[in-house]
């Protein structure tokens, strides 16, 4: 069942452009060879449950997967590090290897939503209720300013008047979320911030203290997947790659991504789109 359904997403994914020239013939079938997916590190759990899901269909598939922050990806992606598909935390990274047209621009999509949360070693003591109070904390674990949950950090504090008086604190800055959470699981930091489904992986270890307040985020917390540019992947690598693109997308892999704390994207419906969609049904 779930080979019949990505055939038939590989066939739209086709259809619409997605792959090069050179692979336009190719099917769901031909797919083999190895695949190099680069992930954020939040998602680093529920791919690993996707690909043993996905290579029970497609065995000759070799999936190599490399987690880091997205910041770091994206640019061993613009320095030349062979990649087939890109899984950002962020739409920041994606929207800028597009605008460099390493990724592939029809191919994005908009798949995940996640939570910023705050968090504390189990059991832990601290004064710090929320957000709004987190320099009542003798310490704190970030992400680095180039990572996506480091970023949203620090939206929120700007957002809540409070990033001033956040850079005064003793900071423990990691080069991922996984650095995050293990500095709080492990009680290296008093507090930390990390994404709802990284508290989630160790809740035995991590309490968490609150969600990021309503407001103090401008956009949702996107994770955006598409194809990139691999001039040296194979047409059965690139089949590879579209298949496993469309995978990630049916209801089999969103389950386990729900499974993991992730929610499924679904874009709210502006004004704008629902006129432009009401002129086209009356055209029709």
């Amino acid at each position: 069942m779930k080979k019949k359904l990505v055939t038939v997403m590989l066939a739209g994914v086709l259809a619409a452009g997605m792959s090069a020239g050179s692979v336009q013939a190719a099917t769901a079938d031909d797919a083999s060879g190895d695949l190099y997916v680069f992930i954020a590190a939040s998602l680093n759990n529920a791919m690993e449950v996707i690909q043993k899901d996905f290579n029970e269909e497609y065995p000759d598939v070799n999936i190599l997967f490399n987690a880091d922050s997205s910041g770091t990806l994206q640019t061993q992606i613009e320095e030349g590090s062979r990649c087939d598909i890109f899984f950002s935390a962020a739409t920041k990274q994606m929207d800028a290897l597009v605008d460099e047209d390493l990724a592939k621009k029809d191919s994005v999509v908009d798949l995940l939503e996640n939570k910023v949360v705050l968090i504390k070693p189990k059991d832990g003591e601290t004064k710090v209720t929320g957000f709004e109070n987190i320099t009542d904390a003798a310490n704190i674990a970030l992400a680095g300013e180039d990572v996506p949950v480091g970023q949203y950090s620090r939206e929120i504090f700007k957002n809540l008047g409070i990033e001033d008086d956040v850079n005064k604190m003793e900071i423990n800055e990691g080069k991922n979320v996984t650095d995050v959470l293990a500095s709080v699981s492990e009680g290296s930091n008093e507090i930390g911030i990390v994404y709802a489904t990284d508290a989630a992986s160790v809740a035995d270890k991590v309490d968490i203290i609150a969600e990021a307040p309503a407001g103090s985020l401008e956009t949702p917390v996107l994770y955006p997947v598409g194809l990139t540019e691999d001039a040296e992947a194979s047409e059965s690598e690139a089949a590879a790659a579209d298949a496993f693109l469309a995978y990630l997308q049916t209801d089999d892999a969103l389950k386990v991504f729900e499974e993991y704390g992730f929610a499924p994207y679904t874009a709210e419906e502006t004004a704008d789109d629902a006129e432009a969609e009401a002129t086209e049904e009356a055209a029709n």
